[in-house]
């Protein structure tokens, strides 16, 4: 069962969540240490004597052909094929437990064989799906959005605008375009909250096959969506939730490109994994009824929030928790190549910073309120990996500034040189997908390497304002007047 601080106990919950990002940060400069003082014990040598060179009588060219230390390189590399060996061995073992496990073995009330057990000879109807949008302030982006749920290949049983504080015509659009309309009332928690209202109104009446998709108001799924989940969930009724794999909408110039190749590789990832996916996203994802209340009913007893409500409206990242939720139920998820959602993309980096700062401090704080379980280890080794990119990332810019401003003249590296092309050629053939532009950036490394910087800025900035106790706030893309539909 999850490490999981109870309700009487919250002000050592949020004490706890208050030092998540410290720990992680702290475990990390302990291996970059490490990897130092590893280093430094070898003994490497500090003088060198670079070959000098004339090209074509013209150019003098100044390179050093020395080798790292191969002994720390080979020690380097162990020490990371273990660890992905362990993140990855353990993830499958985790998986496999629950997937296997008897219902007399384990109590989790999503684990595959327990509901196996509950739903054997058990006829609960054809597999339908309804779809819920929360929508603040969406007059722009909803009309496609629900114009993409029209043009589905298998069409879903009833779509439900959730209405939320709205001051547009939010409410006019969607009943214009065949939607029907959940307004909420004195709802203070955003998304979280105006989900939680309509599932409370929706979930009683609705059976094991019965399922709901919960989309964003920015988001249009591919054609096929709701009938590849479906067909999945039709399948396996041991599978709770069918997420979907999500790109960037065109448009933004270069930091549109950016988040756009950043996505291609995520969906890669996914691809190569099968579908074994880490978050369940927020731009679209199908879940059965009966994990939804499961979900509710374990909430404040074995889960964090609220008792009673689906979504725990203290996260900051509700698909992130929400996923972790599940999981620890012992539910099983997937977000198969079938399922495909375009996304929004943040137009300024102000709105990206916003974007993923949330991102990034939700997720630590959801690793704080679920503490160190089977079910997060596979989420602690992410935040520990992003940990320590960022020192690499900023270490390599270092040594490159300094070696600039400590000598008169430019020293070529061959070895780092051929490093660098492969990495050149792995964003490449990562982003391949996202067509030339894509590539043509991929293969710049730099561009990226800044962007990666920012991002990196933000997970720093999100460690810093959990350990601080400061609030959290939203952003919401406001769409210019020209885009507003009539």
């Amino acid at each position: 069962m999850p490490f999981w601080v109870p309700e009487w106990s919250a002000p050592v919950n949020r004490f706890f969540q208050r030092i998540v990002g410290l720990a992680v940060v702290l475990i990390v400069a302990l291996a970059a240490g490490l990897l130092w003082w590893g280093i430094a014990v070898t003994d490497p040598p500090s003088m060198w004597q670079p070959a000098h060179v004339t090209l074509s009588g013209i150019w003098d060219v100044v390179y050093n052909t020395q080798l790292p230390d191969l002994g720390v390189l080979a020690v380097a590399l162990g020490i990371a094929l273990i660890l992905v060996l362990f993140v990855v061995v353990g993830e499958r073992v985790v998986a496999n437990r629950y997937r296997r496990a008897g219902v007399e073995v384990t109590r989790l009330t999503l684990a595959p064989q327990t509901v196996m057990a509950r739903t054997r000879g058990v006829f609960a109807g054809e597999v339908t799906v309804t779809v819920l949008i929360p929508a603040h302030n969406e007059q722009a982006s909803l009309p496609h959005t629900l114009t993409s749920l029209r043009e589905q290949t298998l069409a879903p049983l009833r779509v439900l605008v959730v209405a939320d504080n709205c001051t547009d015509r939010t409410v006019e659009v969607a009943r214009a375009h065949g939607a029907d309309v959940f307004e909420t009332v004195d709802n203070a928690h955003k998304k979280g909250g105006a989900l939680n209202q309509a599932l409370t109104d929706l979930l009683p009446s609705m059976g094991d096959n019965d399922c709901v998709l919960v989309m964003d108001a920015d988001s249009q799924i591919g054609t096929g969506f709701i009938a590849e989940a479906t067909r999945r969930l039709t399948d396996d009724r041991a599978l709770m939730a069918v997420g979907g794999l999500f790109e960037g909408e065109e448009g933004h110039g270069l930091l549109g490109q950016f988040q756009r190749n950043e996505y291609t590789r995520y969906r890669r990832e996914i691809s190569r994994r099968d579908g074994r996916v880490f978050v369940l996203t927020g731009t679209a994802s199908v879940f059965r009824a009966s994990a939804l209340r499961a979900v509710a009913d374990a909430r404040g007893r074995d889960l964090p929030g609220k008792a009673g409500e689906v979504y725990d409206t203290a996260a900051l990242t509700e698909d992130n928790e929400l996923t972790i939720a599940i999981k620890s139920l012992g539910g099983l998820t997937v977000s198969p190549k079938g399922c495909t959602v375009i996304t929004e993309l943040m137009p300024t980096w102000r709105m990206l910073w916003a974007q993923r700062l949330r991102w990034q401090r939700g997720a630590l704080e959801n690793l704080g309120a679920y503490g160190v379980t089977p079910q997060t280890m596979r989420y602690w080794a992410q935040q520990i990996a992003i940990g320590y990119g960022v020192i690499a990332l900023f270490a390599y810019f270092a040594l490159l500034l300094l070696m600039v401003l400590a000598m008169d003249t430019w020293v070529w590296f061959p070895f780092w040189l051929c490093i660098g092309l492969l990495f050149a050629v792995e964003r490449m053939v990562t982003a391949w997908r996202g067509g030339w532009r894509a590539r043509v950036l991929a293969l710049l490394i730099f561009p990226e390497l800044v962007y990666d910087c920012f991002l990196n800025l933000a997970f720093l900035k999100g460690v810093v304002e959990i350990a601080f106790g400061r609030r959290a706030t939203w952003k919401h893309v406001q769409h210019a007047p020209e885009e507003v539909a009539s």
